[in-house]
């Protein structure tokens, strides 16, 4: 009996010093440098942000936190090996609402987002613009409708991947304004918008933070943005809902999330810093003028945005017959 007594008291010892020193060693976090996994091609908003975000999360936690990019399948190759890294807080993903429409778009992947990762914190939100090369006949958004319906199949739309909120912007128009378009994807947006601006597609859906400058200084032409109000760095073009398409909403989103059974300590330190980040005075005004709104929610609320997205642009799915290509 005393010995069965002994072997308890040295178990409990044992799980009480493990579990201090995992506590320790959360406290400490991090302690190395920290990758941040980006599904995307570089030069694109989440490659941007991700960046963005990766300089003051190291400026606040006094690591290094390296972007790694690996685009490919709209976004599946870098989400699966997020997915597969370690739970330890020293890989994370940079996710958009790619990876939430892909889960019924693209349903045979390797991962679950909802069952394989743990959501950390939302990171801002952007309008998308629909712009076409200067050579189409097209001055508005009515005059592109027009020129659809005439020409049904013809012209085309480029989107940085399957999946992409390029890409989807681009199969909701289709659906609510009942015209069809090619789709062309590529492996990430900035191959996307350089045939756009030569003439090889003749149009694509794009964040405004990455596009309006391009529309300023008249290589592509912009003929509406995608959000409920105009947008205020492209102030003279009207919503997609004003201009024909009644009730068009599409806009890109990006957040953080890490492996399933990341601890929530860790969840919890990176959630308050991202937060804090985003709230910052000079980063709003910042992002203002690049037409990026910050979003900050704790990580359970985050969470349930992320299962309402996939639920939401399940729908979406279905109703638009969207098909990877």
């Amino acid at each position: 009996m005393k010995t069965i007594r002994t072997l308890f008291k040295v178990g409990v010892t044992f799980a009480s010093f493990f579990a201090t020193f995992a506590g320790h060693a959360q406290q400490g976090y991090p302690n190395r440098p920290v990758k941040i996994i980006v599904p995307f091609a570089a030069s694109g908003p989440a490659d941007n942000y991700a960046r963005f975000m990766a300089q003051r999360l190291q400026d606040a936690l006094g690591q290094p936190f390296v972007v790694d990019n690996r685009p490919g399948a709209g976004s599946i190759i870098g989400t699966d090996a997020a997915a597969k890294a370690p739970a330890d807080g020293y890989t994370l993903l940079m996710m958009s609402n790619a990876q939430t429409v892909n889960e019924s778009l693209i349903p045979n992947k390797p991962y679950n987002l909802v069952k394989d990762f743990a959501p950390i914190a939302p990171i801002n939100y952007s309008d998308l613009v629909l712009v076409v090369n200067p050579n189409v006949q097209a001055n508005s958004l009515q005059d592109l409708i027009k020129l659809a319906r005439a020409n049904p199949g013809k012209m085309n739309y480029a989107s940085s991947g399957n999946g992409t909120p390029y890409h989807m912007a681009g199969e909701l128009f289709k659906y609510m304004a009942n015209v069809q378009m090619t789709h062309i994807p590529y492996k990430g947006s900035a191959a996307a918008r350089t045939d756009v601006l030569s003439g090889q597609v003749d149009m694509m859906f794009d964040a405004v933070t990455t596009m309006s400058e391009n529309i300023k200084a008249g290589k592509v032409r912009g003929l509406a943005t995608t959000g409920r109000v105009r947008s205020a760095v492209t102030p003279e073009l009207p919503t997609m809902s004003d201009d024909g398409v009644p009730k068009y909403e599409a806009v890109i989103w990006l957040g953080m999330m890490a492996p399933v059974g990341t601890p929530e300590a860790i969840v919890t330190k990176l959630n308050a810093e991202i937060n804090k980040i985003v709230n910052t005075p000079e980063v709003k005004v910042t992002w203002a003028k690049q037409g990026a709104v910050p979003m900050s929610m704790s990580a359970p609320v985050f969470a349930k945005y992320v299962t309402e997205d996939v639920a939401k642009w399940a729908t979406i799915v279905k109703v638009s017959g969207a098909k990877a290509d």
